[in-house]
């Protein structure tokens, strides 16, 4: 899984486009969706940083099981 085309590019003085997400940051998003089996993945950014992913996992039951 690849998060390269979703992050924001950069342009240097040569012209070459480059992620400004830190390798480490993309690495903890991936991480985050390949460990939640149901659930959600929340994204902090504040003035274009990624201050703060979240996760939060849902355990559903059956309903005909009794406590």
């Amino acid at each position: 899984m690849s998060l390269s085309n979703l992050a924001p590019r950069t342009t240097d003085s040569a012209g070459a486009h480059e992620s400004s997400l830190p390798n480490d940051i993309i690495a903890e998003v991936i991480r985050a969706l390949r460990e939640i089996r149901f659930g959600s993945v929340e994204i902090t950014i504040h003035e274009s940083r990624v201050v703060q992913i979240e996760c939060r996992e849902k355990r559903r039951f059956e309903l005909s099981r009794k406590i």
